[in-house]
């Protein structure tokens, strides 16, 4: 399986000040700006990125808060089947999400939670 960018995800109820600590600070540009959630890219490498999230009423995903690490992988039925079959906890199920991915969200060892996510194919 390929993965094709891997994503810390920082949950903060102070997202302007966070925003302009990695912009200002460390150089990272807006690549996605929604309610709840900005995704941050390095201006260099443009696959490290991170995600800054914060609870909203109107949030598109608002479930991401409960993420520790989003990975973008080629084949997520596949990171799924595997996650079942090694007896992982699984968070949330396999699912299409409306703006574009297929995700679910499975406990790792040391008790994060990643998010593991391909783009539907249009």
């Amino acid at each position: 399986m390929d993965i094709r960018r891997a994503m810390p995800v920082i949950t903060t109820d102070r997202p302007a000040e966070t925003r302009a600590f990695y912009e200002g600070i460390l150089g990272f540009r807006v690549a996605m700006d929604e309610d709840g959630m900005l995704m941050l890219a390095s201006r260099s490498t443009p696959t490290t990125q991170v995600i800054i999230a914060w609870k909203s009423a109107s949030a598109v995903d608002p479930e991401l808060v409960q993420v520790d690490v989003s990975v973008e992988v080629d084949d997520v039925d596949a990171a799924f089947e595997r996650a079942v079959t090694d007896g992982l906890q699984i968070v949330r199920e396999l699912r299409d999400e409306p703006w574009g991915i297929r995700r679910f969200f499975v406990r790792d060892p040391s008790g994060r939670t990643l998010n593991v996510a391909s783009h539907i194919a249009s």
